[in-house]
């Protein structure tokens, strides 16, 4: 629903902050860990459960001046507020949470020289071989949403498979920086791509200067758990996000509800070498997180670790398609996601639909067991493969 639509709807319970029984404790403030919060924007998620009629009014009431409405991933709204507003909202008993809005970022590094490598590497159990061997069903039939800077849909790589669904950065309609094209050509572009059968949906969170809002890439998945409700894909539903900033709990929220619509999410793990629990949306337990490898078989020195961390992808020196037909190697773990989106896509067409829990448990059942080296304890040295037996 349109927010123009919300304010001007059920104008008898405008009035419902006022008259209704206040909470014993106001709801909590979170503070994501970022170094950039937006100041004055907060991100207001209302209790699951809530009733259709008391959230449009808590939207009405407060969010006249909301940049976000979220219906699909959870109930609430994201946008300015005052201390006043802000006050009478933690005091409201259909608030869960108060989070104030932060910055969040790309996680690729450009590197100068590459070779396409990983795909050689995630058909063979055993490394130096450059030959992608795959099953020629190719990811037909699902369909993977690209949650990044945008894509280069007429990229000739992606042979017309490839559309501009929304933008949620202002007076942005196209990929000014790469980084989602780049992610876009590893999952299913022709020469580059896990899933060259696949089709591929390009949703814009992140600025072309690759920077966006907790609050923007919070829309973007409200929009994908909506239009994969819709799309028609036989074989299953995909999200790519290569990004991520500190521990944000809406974040968490907003991925762990995607991913219970029946859209399968892999996500980057970070690259700050540190432990993958202290970042999002890395750190919720029911995406599929990925770390980053070299060529050589050792965990890249950028990548982040831990239990939340479920498989390991190629991430360092990755060739794909950049704008304007070209191509680029970038290092990242989001690098290594696009993989996993790819194999995730690659798996559902073979085998059909299934639960995005049930398809992370494959990929890693699958996995190549033990080839990596520098992991550290209590993290899984499992390598991404794609079954074809070589």
């Amino acid at each position: 629903m349109q927010l123009s639509a919300l304010l001007t709807l059920l104008p008898a319970v405008l009035a419902v902050p006022a008259t209704v029984g206040r909470r014993d404790e106001p709801a909590p403030l979170l503070t994501p860990a970022a170094e950039s919060i937006v100041a004055g924007k907060y991100i207001v998620k209302l209790k699951d459960g809530v009733a259709r009629i008391s959230s449009d009014a808590v939207v009405s009431e407060f969010g006249s001046k909301a940049d976000h409405v979220y219906e699909h991933t959870f109930k609430g709204f994201a946008g300015s507020l005052t201390e006043e507003e802000l006050k009478a909202l933690r005091d409201h008993p259909d608030v869960d949470f108060i989070e104030k809005d932060v910055i969040m970022s790309i996680n690729g590094i450009i590197e100068q020289h590459a070779a396409p490598w990983g795909l050689g590497r995630m058909s063979h159990r055993n490394k130096s071989n450059a030959t992608y061997r795959y099953d020629s069903s190719a990811g037909e039939g699902t369909c993977v949403y690209i949650i990044d800077t945008g894509v280069d849909t007429k990229h000739p790589e992606f042979e017309g498979r490839a559309t501009w669904l929304k933008s949620f950065i202002s007076g942005e309609e196209s990929d000014g920086n790469g980084h989602g094209t780049h992610c876009a050509g590893t999952i299913g572009s022709k020469a580059y791509g896990v899933a060259k059968k696949a089709k591929l949906f390009a949703v814009k969170v992140l600025s072309n200067s690759g920077y966006g809002t907790n609050s923007a890439v919070l829309s973007g998945m409200d929009y994908v758990a909506k239009d994969s409700k819709t799309r028609k894909c036989p074989k299953g539903h995909v999200a790519s996000m290569s990004l991520g900033g500190g521990y944000s709990a809406a974040m968490n929220q907003g991925a762990a509800n995607l991913v219970k619509s029946g859209v399968f999410l892999a996500v980057a793990a970070g690259n700050d070498n540190q432990d993958a629990k202290d970042y999002s949306p890395a750190s919720e337990p029911t995406v599929c997180t990925v770390g980053a490898t070299n060529s050589d078989d050792t965990r890249a020195k950028f990548s982040n670790y831990g239990k939340l961390v479920d498989i390991f992808a190629p991430g360092s020196n990755i060739l794909s398609t950049w704008p304007n037909g070209n191509t680029r190697s970038l290092s990242g773990t989001s690098m290594a996601a696009p993989h996993i989106a790819g194999l995730a896509a690659y798996l559902s067409a073979l085998g059909g639909q299934t639960s995005p829990a049930a398809l992370c448990k494959k990929i890693q059942d699958t996995a190549t067991k033990g080839a990596l080296k520098d992991v550290p304890s209590g993290t899984v040295n499992l390598l991404a493969y794609n079954g074809n037996g070589a």
